[in-house]
């Protein structure tokens, strides 16, 4: 008998979060990068997964992991930075691959300048959190995983 395969859950991070603990303290946090890929990485793991994160500024580079997670992963969690409110390709990347999704934003962007209040990418994913700081990453890898697990 084959063991069972560890559902996997893909954390996509859009442009400038490579900045997070020195960019906009006052409005992302003091929480670096490092910190959120540690904290999604424990979530996934005690709800049974495994998560892998992959963070980049350029638009096809974040194309290509969503297409390469068909063959890798089971599920999507992506903040899409700035990418979020311009970019039509990485909404039908996600689509196209027809995994779970769920968007996440650190802050909350319906507070913000209104620019940020339209997502291209809230209208493929299962699910939105917005403004819960990085804990965010947090409920979106427990959605997801309780989803994948049926735990």
């Amino acid at each position: 008998m084959t063991p069972a395969r560890t559902p996997s859950i893909l954390v996509i991070n859009g442009p400038n979060l490579n900045l997070l603990g020195t960019r906009e303290p006052d409005v992302y946090g003091t929480a670096t990068l490092d910190d959120v890929v540690r904290l999604a990485s424990d979530a996934a793991r005690r709800g049974g997964c495994a998560a892998t994160a992959m963070q980049s500024n350029h638009e096809g580079e974040i194309i290509d992991a969503i297409h390469a997670a068909r063959e890798t992963s089971d599920a999507i969690v992506i903040n899409a930075g700035a990418f979020t409110h311009t970019s039509i390709a990485i909404r039908d990347a996600l689509a196209g691959v027809a995994l779970p999704v769920v968007e996440v934003h650190i802050s909350n962007v319906h507070r913000r300048e209104d620019f940020r209040r339209h997502s291209y990418i809230s209208g493929v994913a299962d699910a939105v959190i917005v403004g819960a700081g990085i804990d965010g990453y947090r409920l979106a890898v427990d959605h997801l995983a309780r989803g994948l697990t049926g735990s």
